[in-house]
């Protein structure tokens, strides 16, 4: 029997309801005028704008997907050239969005063509639902199935042609920048060759504490990221009874493994120089040099979480626009360099 007095037991301001049945209800009740951000794209397998995407099941128990971002070559290139590898966490506090998500779409396809690399975006398990590590796994997953694709255990046409598995990164966007050290935390422990796992991107994570950092206090709140947001979702995503001092959301604190006994690839750290958050994200990168990791650090000046996801402002600002290009143009540096 339907029930059709459902009670709500949570809310986060136009991304999501829960209700005391479990029932989740990720409608956007937002702004109208920023609705296509948050809607998907549909798959193309030919190429609009200079790149191909297709859908792919990793997993066939879960049912585990990627989105698969493929790069037209110039017809000047080298056929055998092989391309970098860029595994993709979306964000989303681990509670929201998807992989085809138009906020997505349109940097990765741009990020896809600006790198010449091949980007893989996974279809995470959403919390409350699925809570941590689920996304965690997803992520880790992928990775795994990229290595069966290495050693030719399993065949994805795309990436056996034109991929290069010796060139793989990371990259996550807010609580996919969290997915990005744990995924290559675990990778670490394990024989992932003939891949190789080149770098690892964090991109404005969701490192925070229990307590409030002076940031959370005192810098605005920006569209992509409110207080409200960062309790209430990962309040839904940690495992129940857990703080924000879980080693997912606070990899620098005493809770979490030791970060100079575990084997990390080489790291870009972004940051925007108004998060709400920078200061825990800023303690992360002081924590990584202290246990002597390779680790680059990159500020966007003037800018907000996740302002390159926000296409109207990408549009529409000169400013945005230009740090939006900053960002790219040094991850792009980072994959040449490694």
């Amino acid at each position: 029997m339907v029930r059709e007095n459902k009670k709500l037991v949570e809310e986060v301001s136009g991304w999501l309801r829960v209700f005391d049945d479990g029932s989740v209800d990720r409608t956007w009740t937002g702004p109208p005028e920023v609705k296509f951000m948050v809607e998907p794209v549909a798959p193309h397998n030919e190429f609009i704008d200079g790149v191909a995407t297709k859908d792919v099941i990793v997993d066939e128990p879960s049912g585990l997907r990627v989105r698969i971002y493929l790069p037209e070559q110039k017809p000047e290139g080298h056929e055998d050239t092989k391309l970098p590898i860029i595994l993709h966490f979306h964000g989303g506090g681990f509670c929201i969005s998807q992989a085809d998500w138009y906020m997505y779409y349109h940097i990765y396809t741009k990020l896809a063509r600006a790198t010449n690399a091949i980007v893989v975006s996974v279809y995470q398990r959403l919390a409350p639902e699925h809570r941590l590590p689920a996304a965690i796994d997803d992520g880790y997953t992928a990775l795994l199935w990229l290595r069966k694709l290495a050693r030719g255990e399993q065949n994805e046409p795309w990436l056996l042609s034109y991929a290069d598995f010796s060139s793989v990164f990371l990259i996550g966007d807010s609580s996919g920048g969290n997915i990005v050290h744990h995924v290559a935390a675990r990778a670490g422990t394990v024989d992932l060759s003939p891949l190789r796992l080149a770098g690892g991107i964090p991109i404005h994570p969701g490192f925070v504490r229990a307590e409030r950092s002076k940031s959370e206090l005192e810098q605005p709140e920006s569209p992509f990221l409110t207080l409200d947001m960062v309790d209430k979702f990962l309040g839904l995503a940690i495992p129940v009874g857990s703080t924000k001092d879980h080693p997912v959301t606070c990899p620098m604190g005493p809770g979490a493994p030791r970060l100079d006994g575990l084997k990390l690839p080489p790291f870009l750290l972004c940051i925007a120089s108004k998060d709400l958050i920078i200061d825990t994200e800023m303690e992360y990168f002081e924590a990584m040099k202290k246990a002597n990791k390779d680790v680059e650090l990159l500020i966007n000046k003037g800018m907000t979480h996740s302002f390159y996801l926000n296409k109207i402002a990408v549009d529409m600002d000169p400013e945005t626009a230009s740090e939006t290009e900053v960002l790219i143009t040094r991850i792009n540096e980072f994959i040449k360099n490694h």
